[in-house]
């Protein structure tokens, strides 16, 4: 089996794996938290929208952001997990990835990543099992029935 890494994720959570054979347990190689995708939106956005006045009258507008504060923390997450794969990938750290995300996060990740690191992606699992025990994760992974 080729050098496997399994990397469980989520919007504030993601979990990478060793996985040397299909059938024994995976290694746990390294953990990665946002917590932010955990806060509130009035939390991440404590310096809430300003006000604009209209250029005739007294009237005031609320100005409103054009992001949601969550996706957008969800988005800096898979851009760094995607920035550090590269970076393993760049020192052969592994030969094929497999991913198992959460599906609107899969999507984030994948966009994130460079070229030569998508060549790796062996499969993609889309499902949110980062909370799930290790062979929860491997039996989706790794096809194992």
């Amino acid at each position: 089996m080729k050098k496997t890494w399994v990397v469980a994720a989520e919007s504030s959570r993601a979990r990478v794996f060793l996985a040397e054979s299909r059938v024994k347990p995976m290694r746990e190689w390294e953990g990665m938290a946002n917590p932010k995708a955990r806060s509130r939106v009035l939390d991440i956005n404590a310096d809430n929208a300003g006000h604009v006045h209209d250029r005739m009258g007294q009237a005031r507008h609320l100005m409103e952001s054009e992001v949601d504060p969550k996706k957008h923390e969800a988005e800096v997450f898979a851009k760094e997990i995607a920035e550090y794969l590269e970076k393993m990938r760049a020192t052969g750290r592994f030969e094929e990835l497999v991913l198992v995300a959460a599906p609107e996060f899969l999507g984030m990740l994948r966009k994130h990543m460079t070229p030569a690191s998508l060549k790796l992606v062996a499969r993609a699992v889309s499902k949110n099992l980062v909370r799930d025990d290790e062979a929860a994760i491997r039996k989706a992974a790794l096809e194992l029935e």
